[in-house]
């Protein structure tokens, strides 16, 4: 028999359904999202890149064949290189050896998002064919109506998303590599909506048919409405700790999780892996909160080594 447990803590709303072990957190393995940081990138340095789970950019298109062929090609898996965290892959060895001869010539602005996107300070997916060059800079668009948006000002929107792009990476970025709790096909929460936690106070399944990928992580959501709202500030609504246990963060641990045990922290989605984890995370929400904060970019960087 299941019981439905919902209730409101100091500054928090939690919802819990009474299911599975009274154990505390186990271990969870989890995936390492993203390519190797380089050598140069600094501790804590945060970086915003539209790459699949494995690190791959442009969805596997060829970056230089935008400049030297003048239209989108898919890369040949044969054919690929490494800049800062994100892999590209080419047409040719000729390709290659041009990209990493100048990588900053041909890699995409705004770390591959949509150009029009960032130019109203959001973030977007793109399609490999809505692309130009522009005074020598790779720009990428999301559909039809961000290029026609876009192209109503171009000079200014330029301007605009270059303004808008470095708050951008402050708000939405993370460190190069991260731990996410994803399954082998990249899916988070299970297929659960994350905009749902907030907007109807419930855990709600996702439709497989309205996705987004952030970060490394395909998020499902249950309306359109709730994938234009995570569009618009992703980093609101995707779950702390890279999605793992929060009191297992808060012991310095990494445990998978129950999508249907959570509460919001802060305005933060906080997930926990059985009933006794979340009583024991909320025994000090607060102090447990700020250790799981202080812990996760240490647990996670040394899982991703």
């Amino acid at each position: 028999m299941q019981s439905r447990v919902v209730g409101r803590l100091s500054l928090f709303a939690a919802g819990l359904v009474l299911t599975g072990s009274l154990a505390a957190c186990s271990t969870g393995a989890g995936q390492c999202v993203g390519a190797a940081p380089s050598v140069m990138s600094l501790p804590g340095a945060k970086t915003l890149l539209n790459l699949d789970k494995n690190g791959l950019a442009l969805q596997g298109y060829d970056p230089v064949a935008y400049f030297t062929l003048r239209k989108p090609v898919k890369g040949d898996p044969a054919h690929r290189a490494t800049s800062g965290e994100a892999v590209y892959q080419f047409v040719s060895e000729e390709h290659r050896a041009m990209f990493i001869a100048d990588p900053a010539k041909y890699t995409p602005q705004f770390g591959g998002y949509c150009a029009y996107a960032a130019s109203i300070n959001t973030l977007s997916p793109i399609s490999p064919e809505y692309w130009e060059v522009v005074d020598g800079r790779l720009l990428l668009q999301h559909n039809q109506k961000a290029w026609d948006l876009w192209h109503k000002d171009a000079a200014g929107n330029l301007v605009k998303a270059d303004r808008n792009w470095p708050g951008l990476v402050d708000h939405n970025g993370s460190e190069p590599r991260t731990l996410l709790n994803i399954d082998q096909d990249g899916l988070a929460l299970g297929g659960y909506d994350p905009v749902a936690y907030f907007t109807d106070a419930r855990p709600v399944q996702g439709d497989p048919t309205i996705e987004r990928s952030y970060q490394g992580a395909t998020y499902r959501f249950a309306s359109v409405e709730h994938k234009n709202l995570f569009e618009m500030d992703p980093a609101k609504y995707v779950p702390r700790f890279g999605g793992f246990c929060g009191y297992a963060a808060s012991i310095n641990k990494v445990s998978p999780i129950d999508p249907t045990i959570w509460q919001l922290v802060d305005g933060h989605l906080v997930l926990q892996h059985t009933p006794k984890a979340y009583q024991l995370f909320n025994a000090d929400a607060q102090g447990n909160y700020a250790r799981a904060e202080q812990n996760w970019p240490g647990l996670s960087r040394r899982r991703c080594e």
